[in-house]
């Protein structure tokens, strides 16, 4: 059972994800682009299509919001969260989404958020488990491979796996997999069936694990269903002050791509990863109090994927300093973060490129002044603390 109350769960879950660059829809919709799209997506998603995540449809009801908002007209990548209520239990939740990343930074984006916001919510002993099932030519590889172990050993499926094998090999998988069955132990490896396109994406997600000291597993257990979930999928396990698992997990954290998914119901081929928490045992509050949004005075700007998982550190350090940012870590254009930090009118920008990622270092330019100097990286919260 969490200690913490589902509106403070909520609360400041929503300020930490903020922290992160993520909006709200309302914000979203607010955006000419939105408002003066004319042309609806025509998003087929059924109730029954979104509960595929086994989420309750709160991961790729994403997708639902997504088009039926019109976020699809905004250029470039898009971060929105929504406050959930999880059917049938009433339970709070938080919902993630990012729509048109491509690249790993989304994974990583994702994680790191989630594990900011379990730290808030009085869970800071917890890890990652990882795995990949890999683009559509890998789950086509790892499909057949996968189906070919099972009718080998059909004579010694159980009768319920046997039955769902006329589903998928993927759905027979699971419930071998909920059983602990000795045949799921021994099953087919996802990740030795990785397109290099999928291994590389998947390997830069390991060393963000990795270069952030996130302890983490790969669970080649972790799979979900074959209609939805493609690439990376994650889950968090919580674990008390004697590192010993907890039996109940008092928040349930998941998250994973579905673009696949996202391309079946609309059509439209659009980059999707999500990511959902749920406090258990915590009735969603009927409404939540107005919080106040802060103006951030410092922009983080970064080139580069190493630079990239170092500014997110850095925002992750900010954020526990109490100093809030503006950040655009999908960006790969340096000039268009600059041109981004002046035209919000902050003050200043920290700059983490090849240089200072190597150096450990960030520079700090001041843009109302014109001035810039380089800064070690561990003293520059104290830096910011004092001039702001």
């Amino acid at each position: 059972m969490s200690l913490i109350s589902s509106v403070d769960f909520l609360k400041h879950g929503v300020n930490t994800i903020r922290h992160f660059g993520f909006k709200s829809v309302d914000e979203l919709k607010n955006d000419p682009l939105c408002r003066e799209c004319k042309k609806r997506v025509d998003d087929k998603t059924s109730a029954v299509d979104k509960r595929v995540d086994g989420l309750h449809g709160m991961l790729t009801g994403g997708a639902a919001t997504y088009f039926g908002s019109r976020l699809n007209a905004i250029e470039g990548p898009v971060l929105f969260y929504t406050t959930e209520t999880v059917p049938r239990t009433g339970d709070a939740a938080l919902s993630l989404h990012i729509f048109g990343v491509e690249k790993s930074i989304a994974e990583a984006l994702l994680i790191q958020t989630m594990r900011a916001l379990a730290n808030e919510s009085g869970f800071p002993n917890h890890s990652v488990r990882i795995n990949s099932l890999g683009d559509d030519d890998s789950v086509a590889r790892y499909t057949r491979e996968l189906t070919n172990y099972l009718r080998k050993r059909a004579d010694v499926l159980p009768p319920a796996a046997r039955e769902l094998m006329k589903e998928h090999a993927f759905s027979a998988l699971m419930h071998l997999i909920e059983r602990d069955d000795e045949l799921a132990r021994k099953s087919p490896n996802s990740l030795e069936y990785l397109s290099d396109p999928s291994r590389k994406h998947f390997r830069e997600i390991i060393e963000y694990l990795d270069m952030s000291q996130t302890p983490y597993e790969i669970d080649s257990s972790l799979i979900g269903h074959h209609q939805c979930y493609s690439d990376a999928l994650f889950a968090f396990d919580l674990f008390d002050e004697e590192s010993n698992k907890l039996k109940e997990q008092p928040l349930y954290i998941r998250g994973g791509r579905y673009g696949t998914f996202v391309k079946r119901m609309s059509g439209l081929t659009v980059p999707a990863v999500s990511a959902v928490a749920v406090l258990r045992d915590k009735k969603a509050p009927t409404h939540l109090p107005k919080m106040k949004i802060p103006t951030p005075s410092v922009f983080v700007v970064q080139l580069g994927f190493g630079p990239k998982i170092k500014s997110l550190l850095l925002i992750n350090e900010l954020r526990e300093a109490g100093i809030p940012v503006f950040q655009n870590l999908t960006s790969d254009s340096l000039s268009g973060q600059l041109l981004e930090a002046a035209e919000r009118n902050t003050r200043f920008a920290l700059i983490v490129g090849q240089k200072e990622f190597i150096d450990d270092s960030v520079i700090l330019r001041d843009l109302h002044a014109q001035s810039q100097e380089s800064v070690p990286i561990s003293g520059i919260v104290r830096r910011l603390q004092r001039v702001l």
